[in-house]
């Protein structure tokens, strides 16, 4: 008997006892496809031999029998001589072969992604702020008091006058005086009006007129403040940090 798989077209050449008469269940050695294999119809019909006279008889075909009655299943031989067993009840032809990798999960990496970006940023701001760059550092909102500087005053002055119409002008001049060797970066300058007890009563700032100084060179810088508070008693001088402003 020839067999051949639907799934395939792989045929077989198997005797006919390993079908039996009821047919078998048998497994593709190939692809691995089963099916139910019906047995081979046989031919019983009967034929007179030449000048007997006897008339000939009908054919008679053996019905298939169901599935149902079939038995195990049964080995096919293929045209190589090569067996197949019967298949597993337990095989699952679309299960992941080992080895195989899991899955990824892609949000685990963006969270590790942004937990490393932060952290460059928090260093990068502290490095910043450590070697005292003001101006990059007032840009990203940091406050801080006096400004780390080379730079001192020289020749301060302090005058107050009345103004035509009524009300005082308080004037304050000096210089800014950079006594080192090297260019050096000139921050604001902060006026502090403070009463007799010390306790601040007014302030303002003075934008310079360049904010790069050359080695032992120096600025002139004035300001004023319209009608301040009449308990004014000390005047301080100060560089005001740009951050925070």
């Amino acid at each position: 008997m020839i067999l051949e798989c639907s799934q395939c077209r792989t045929r077989y050449l198997v005797p006919d006892s390993a079908i039996g008469a009821e047919g078998r269940t048998v497994r593709c050695a190939s692809c691995k496809h089963s099916w139910f294999q019906a047995p081979e119809v046989l031919d019983l019909a009967t034929r007179a031999s030449p000048g007997d006279g006897a008339a000939p008889q009908p054919r008679r075909s053996v019905p298939n029998y169901p599935a149902a009655a079939a038995p195990a299943p049964a080995r096919v031989y293929s045209d190589d001589a090569s067996v197949s067993p019967a298949p597993d009840p337990g095989f699952d032809p679309f299960a992941p072969q080992p080895p195989f990798k899991p899955r990824r999960n892609p949000a685990r990496r963006w969270t590790a992604a942004a937990f490393v970006a932060g952290f460059s940023m928090l260093l990068g701001a502290g490095a910043i702020l450590y070697s005292g760059a003001p101006g990059i550092a007032s840009q990203l909102g940091f406050a801080f008091g006096d400004a780390q500087t080379e730079l001192r005053f020289a020749d301060k002055g302090v005058k107050r006058r009345p103004v035509p119409g009524g009300g005082d002008l308080f004037a304050v001049s000096g210089k800014v005086v950079n006594p080192t060797g090297e260019k050096q970066h000139v921050p604001d300058i902060r006026i502090e009006l403070r009463d007799g007890a010390g306790a601040l009563v007014d302030s303002w700032r003075v934008t310079p007129e360049v904010r790069t100084l050359d080695a032992n060179a120096s600025i002139d810088f004035n300001s004023a403040k319209l009608n301040p508070p009449g308990n004014v008693r000390i005047v301080e001088f100060s560089f005001a940090s740009e951050i925070g402003r």
